[in-house]
C-alpha cells in the first residue's frame, strides 16, 4: 500500500495503491457447502490454524475479532469490533455489557450485521441476521468460565457511559472488596452482562483475486420453518 499527502492540500491524505489480492482456489456456488454455518466453520479453521512458520500464532491473528454493526431507533448506525464466541447451527454468539449501546440499539432493533476480514488469507464473510437473547443458563455458564480479572471488570465497567479520571479503578477495588471470601474472589454474572446470537438470514463469503474479480458467494435463508438456504454467485 502506498500513501500520498498532496503538498497543494496537506489536510487530504490518499491511497494511492494497494496489493493485489490472489487466492490460491477459486470460489463458487458449487464449491461450497449446503449450510453457510458449516462453511464458516472450515473457513475459520484454515483461519485459526498453526502459522507454518510460527507454530505459537494462528494464520490470521485474532480471527475471532468481528465488526458489528447497530442501528439506533433514528437510523443512525454505529459499528465496533467483539469477539465471536460460538457458532453453532442457530448462528453466531458474543457476550457484551446490557447497558452498552451496542445492546440498547438491538433492543430498540433486534437486526445486525457482523463481518470478519482475514486479510493473510484474502477472505472475508458478512452475516445479517435477527438478534436474540441469549439465555441465562448459557450466559452463566460462559461467564463462569472467564478470567477472575474479567470477571471483576464486567461488574466495575459500567459500558459505553462517560466516567471520570480514576473512578474505574475506585469501582474496581470496590468490587474486588464486595466479592472477596475466605475462598477468593467469587465473582457472579452480572444481570446487566450476557450473550446475544445473531440467527442469520444472509451470509456471503468473500475471496480476493486480482484485478479486483473477486469470488463472492450468498447463502439466502428460504422461507418457512427448518428452510434450507439458495445459493448464488454475486459479482465482484
Amino acid at each position: 500500500m502506498n500513501i500520498d499527502i498532496p503538498a497543494d492540500e496537506p489536510e487530504k491524505l490518499r491511497v494511492t495503491s494497494h496489493e493485489q489480492y490472489k487466492s490460491p482456489t477459486r470460489l463458487s456456488p458449487s464449491s461450497v457447502l449446503p449450510n453457510p454455518i458449516d462453511q464458516f466453520k472450515e473457513w475459520f479453521k484454515a483461519a485459526s490454524s498453526p502459522h507454518p512458520n510460527q507454530p505459537h500464532k494462528t494464520v490470521v491473528q485474532e480471527p475471532e475479532a468481528m465488526a458489528i454493526s447497530t442501528c439506533s431507533p433514528e437510523g443512525i448506525p454505529s459499528t465496533r469490533f467483539v469477539l465471536l464466541r460460538q457458532a453453532d447451527p442457530q448462528g453466531f454468539v458474543f457476550y457484551t455489557n446490557y447497558e452498552s449501546r451496542k445492546s440498547k440499539e438491538l433492543q430498540a432493533n433486534p437486526y445486525a450485521s457482523i463481518a470478519f476480514y482475514w486479510r493473510e488469507i484474502h477472505r472475508q464473510v458478512r452475516v445479517v441476521g435477527k438478534i436474540e437473547k441469549l439465555d441465562t443458563a448459557e450466559s452463566d455458564e460462559y461467564f463462569a468460565s472467564r478470567p477472575v480479572g474479567s470477571r471483576i471488570g464486567a461488574w466495575a465497567s459500567p459500558q459505553s457511559s462517560v466516567i471520570q479520571e480514576g473512578e474505574l479503578e475506585k469501582r474496581l477495588a470496590e468490587v474486588e472488596r464486595r466479592f472477596e471470601g475466605p475462598d477468593g474472589v467469587n465473582v457472579p454474572r452480572p444481570e446487566f452482562w450476557g450473550g446475544w446470537r445473531i440467527v442469520p438470514h444472509e451470509v456471503e463469503f468473500w475471496q480476493g483475486q486480482p484485478s479486483r474479480l473477486h469470488d463472492r458467494v450468498r447463502y439466502l435463508r428460504k422461507q418457512g420453518e427448518g428452510a434450507e438456504w439458495a445459493i448464488e454467485r454475486l459479482g465482484p
